[in-house]
């Protein structure tokens, strides 16, 4: 059911000149709204990257404890969200414990093999015309020899986001820090704090307010356990694919190309350049094999894993995502980049949430020629099925 911000009172007013001025102040409560969002954004970017990072890790906590909740039911909330808590610092103390050398040495080396790796690349494009003038044109923040004008401001944009307010004043374990510990309280008593931003809000609106936020969080929750079943699997694939090659690294290269693809569709060539260049290290083949090793698996993640996560989760569109990658990782920074898609997934969710659904969904698809009636008809009855 669509939720309605309109005032009630302003929707019978049968003034013909009331109605204009009512709908004169509604587009300007519009207006001043978005601008001191957008202000805000702007000027404690970082600050508000880190409260969405801790609410994401609240809503991770609490899906964990309702879903501990559902099968032990006598234990309190509380204590579920303490167990959970517990049990994911534990497990990864034994991680960290029992493979954390081996995979630590092999992020060094990995890191020597990519360095020495790119300057030989950089050593082969400039014995040539058309690879000098790659290097010519591209920043020297990707190793190139073009000052750093937009893209180089851009990079350092980037960069300078993780150096901010929070990371100069605590440095980046402390910000993680502060987000865990903030994530945790969140979690613990959720009902506070969702009480108090709806104080903020008018009384007339806040229980749509109140859907607005739960749905964002159940949207959350669903995106989260979607994308993490998602990182797992191509960790995994990219992995033993790597090592049956015989790439070397390949555990330290399952573990980046599985944490980048938290980050849809761009993290998934960022996590395949590293094993590209290393491959390159081996021949032409090889990299050419492992190329191939990683369009078969995101073939795969696009249309097998990622249909079969959605029918559970939740779907976004590509362009969507991508170019709320590049907006929020403009404004934000890394911090946004990493943060664009579940941003944009809870928008969605509140959006549609707060909106009416078409009449006719169909209608559009078939006046652009995407379907004809006949295939509109039969995805209805699909649906209907």
């Amino acid at each position: 059911m669509p939720i309605s911000f309109t005032d009630p009172a302003e929707q019978d007013e049968q003034d013909p000149r009331a109605r204009e001025i009512a709908r004169i102040v509604a587009l300007l409560r519009i207006v001043i709204t978005v601008t001191l969002v957008l202000l805000a954004i702007w000027l404690i970017g970082d600050v508000l990257a880190v409260i969405f990072a801790s609410a994401l890790m609240a809503v991770v906590l609490h899906g964990l404890a309702r879903l501990l909740r559902r099968h032990l039911k006598f234990v309190p909330y509380a204590a579920a969200v303490s167990i959970v808590a517990v049990v994911i610092f534990a497990a990864i103390v034994a991680l960290v414990w029992s493979s954390g050398p081996a995979i630590g040495d092999q992020f060094i080396r990995l890191k020597a093999a990519l360095i020495a790796q790119s300057g030989d690349i950089r050593g082969r494009l400039s014995q040539s015309t058309v690879g000098q003038m790659v290097l010519d044109h591209l920043p020297s923040t990707l190793g190139g020899n073009a000052n750093s004008n937009a893209l180089g401001s851009f990079g350092s944009g980037l960069a300078g986001s993780v150096t901010g307010l929070l990371s100069g004043a605590f440095g980046l374990l402390g910000t993680i820090l502060v987000i865990l510990i903030a994530g945790l309280y969140f979690a613990l008593s959720p009902a506070l704090y969702i009480d108090g931003v709806l104080r903020i809000v008018p009384p007339k609106h806040r229980g749509a307010a109140r859907e607005l936020l739960l749905t964002a969080g159940s949207t959350l929750w669903a995106w989260t356990a979607g994308q993490a079943l998602d990182m797992l699997v191509v960790g995994i694939l990219s992995g033993l694919g790597l090592y049956m090659i015989g790439v070397p690294l390949a555990l330290a290269l399952g573990v980046v190309a599985g944490l980048m693809n938290f980050i849809p569709y761009i993290g998934a060539i960022m996590g395949a350049v590293p094993a590209v260049l290393l491959g390159l290290s081996l021949g032409t083949h090889e990299a050419l094999f492992v190329a191939i090793l990683y369009v078969t698996i995101q073939f795969f993640e696009g249309n097998v894993l990622a249909p079969f996560i959605q029918r559970r989760a939740v779907h976004m569109p590509p362009a969507l995502a991508i170019l709320s990658q590049t907006v929020f990782g403009s404004i934000l920074g890394i911090p946004g980049l990493i943060l664009a898609s579940p941003i944009t997934a809870a928008l969605l969710a509140m959006g549609d949430k707060a909106t009416a659904p078409l009449e006719d969904a169909g209608r559009t698809q078939i006046d652009v020629g995407e379907l004809s009636e006949e295939e509109v008809k039969e995805a209805r009855k699909r649906k209907e099925d």
